[in-house]
């Protein structure tokens, strides 16, 4: 079954790609991206004293390296709980494999369960409700996210799914490059995240209306982003690159986390 009841967890470990890493949100006094996972750490720390932290996610990672680079180390840590966000950087190639994939995934949390840590989960969203080109790896990720699904009920994990649901539909909610959220966006991920955890509640699904962009702003917007984050993109991709590369984990070790400054 998937868990659905909060426990004191006194250490969260968060792995991942982008997504959990934090982009593109505000920047923290560290000078690092504060991310979902930052928040949702800090929302935990408040029901346990001492409560440490640790987030291993690196962008542009796909999901066997985040199992066979993050898993392990944090297997070191002995969190209590552990977040696994990975995926969508699979299904963007043209090579994606999805038994390949939800094994990578299911092999992590294996080991994590072994390990004795609660594990946290994530079903990405439709991305054709948001986009034409990216909703050409819709039934990727449909199939993927149903893997998740699978994943979190035989392991007993928590899990945040974001298909169907209309809260991260407004574009406020994303990054001018379409693929990463805005730092409204991470907020509401946090909420969807506790909420799951048995932390918070379902507010997080009707968030205010915004008003939408006119015609004319889109259309500015559309070129903008095939040149400023599409043409980059597919560039890196025929060398080879990852926006990855030579990023390091941006908390390594988990440590007390600090309460925030008023």
């Amino acid at each position: 079954m998937i868990a659905r009841q909060a426990q004191p967890w006194r250490s969260f470990v968060a792995l991942g790609d982008s997504f959990t890493e934090g982009l593109v949100d505000d920047i923290g006094p560290d000078g690092r991206y504060v991310g979902w996972a930052d928040r949702v750490a800090l929302e935990l720390a408040q029901r346990v004293p001492e409560f440490r932290y640790a987030n291993l996610a690196v962008r542009g990672r796909l999901t066997q390296q985040v199992t066979d680079e993050q898993v392990p180390l944090a297997l070191e840590m002995r969190p209590d709980l552990v977040s696994l966000a990975a995926g969508v950087n699979d299904a963007l190639r043209r090579n994606f494999d999805l038994h390949r994939t939800a094994t990578a995934v299911e092999n992590g949390v294996r080991s994590l369960r072994a390990g004795g840590a609660d594990v946290l989960l994530y079903a990405f969203g439709d991305p054709g409700r948001r986009s034409l080109l990216m909703g050409r790896i819709r039934g990727r990720l449909a199939d993927y996210n149903s893997a998740m699904r699978a994943i979190a009920v035989n392991y007993d994990c928590y899990l945040v799914n974001f298909w169907g649901v209309a809260a991260f539909d407004q574009d406020e909610y994303w990054d001018a490059d379409r693929l990463h959220l805005s730092p409204l966006g991470h907020g509401l991920a946090a909420q969807c995240a506790l909420q799951a955890l048995g932390v918070g509640d379902a507010r997080w699904r009707t968030p205010a209306p915004i008003e939408p962009a006119g015609p004319l702003t889109r259309a500015v917007g559309h070129t903008r982003w095939a040149k400023g984050h599409l043409a980059p993109w597919l560039a890196r991709r025929l060398r080879g690159q990852s926006s990855g590369d030579g990023i390091v984990a941006k908390r390594p070790d988990l440590v007390r986390l600090a309460a925030p400054k008023s």
